[in-house]
């Protein structure tokens, strides 16, 4: 397998590569990840199943997306595909750190920058992706209530059924959806999984984000995400208020974005989220 990636490394960047160290880093909960080095370059390597690849793929896709626009800084995509039974991801290797207030004031800043990249073909991507595991629908739709009441919601909550998970306000709350979102947003190109364990900074003080669930959306669901598992900096508001303010009504939507998340927590892993969802829910309906 690995005689195989170093080739393709090779093949992409003109440059001779092997791999004469390797070693385990944290590649989160879904995938595992390496640090590979011919003591020149390093890289990060993503390996799951063979049968994962089009994750990959579709990770690489919204890393080059993101990258495009030249505002915040994202790892950039070496190459992706399949050795024996594994498939693989490689990135660029940035050495990160915690970052200091300054670095996350900026990485407010960039976020807000690349939230102003928008799309004419309304809500939606060219290719479906997945959050965590979970397939995640793109289908462009015009309307964004639309969209997130039926490929965010509405998808969640039917595969949280099949997982034996019980809604009982989920058909009253999704009714509610058109009223809760009437705030018109623009499709901005989001991160979609912007949560703390994505998003960090560069031993050099750089933001960056990573592991995307890339789309075009309202822009706070990233906004809403970064305060779901205790919030980023507050630095890090400061720096997106400065150039790309909230609309009015984002304290309570962020409850309903979240949800998303919520449910497909349940979806992955079972447990209490679906107890906390149905809290979310009546909160919102109340």
């Amino acid at each position: 397998m690995w005689t195989d990636i170093d080739a393709h490394i090779s093949q992409v960047t003109g440059e001779k590569f092997h791999s004469s160290q390797r070693r385990s880093v944290g590649g989160g909960c879904i995938n595992q990840g390496y640090a590979v080095s011919d003591s020149k370059r390093t890289y990060f390597i993503k390996l799951n199943q063979a049968s994962q690849v089009a994750m990959f793929e579709a990770e690489a896709v919204g890393l080059e997306q993101m990258f495009a626009t030249a505002t915040i800084r994202v790892p950039k995509p070496i190459c992706w595909g399949t050795a024996g039974n594994s498939g693989y991801l490689v990135l660029e290797w940035l050495e990160m750190d915690s970052g200091n207030s300054k670095a996350w004031e900026e990485m407010g800043r960039k976020l807000a920058q690349m939230h102003k990249a928008t799309s004419q073909s309304g809500f939606g991507w060219d290719i479906n992706n997945t959050i965590g595991s979970t397939p995640q629908i793109n289908t462009w739709t015009s309307d964004w209530a639309e969209f997130f009441g039926k490929h965010r919601l509405g998808y969640q909550f039917q595969l949280g059924r099949r997982r034996g998970g019980r809604f009982p306000q989920a058909e009253e709350l999704l009714k509610a959806i058109p009223e809760l979102l009437a705030h018109d947003p623009q499709p901005s190109l989001v991160h979609g999984d912007l949560w703390g364990g994505n998003a960090g900074c560069t031993v050099q003080g750089e933001p960056v984000i990573f592991d995307p669930a890339t789309y075009f959306g309202d822009r706070e669901v990233d906004i809403a995400m970064t305060e779901l598992f205790g919030g980023f900096p507050a630095a890090f508001y400061r720096g997106y208020d400065e150039v790309f303010p909230l609309d009015p009504g984002y304290e309570k939507r962020k409850t309903l974005y979240n949800l998303y998340h919520i449910i497909n927590h349940f979806n992955l892993f079972g447990g209490g989220y679906e107890s906390q969802a149905n809290s979310m829910i009546a909160r919102i309906l109340r």
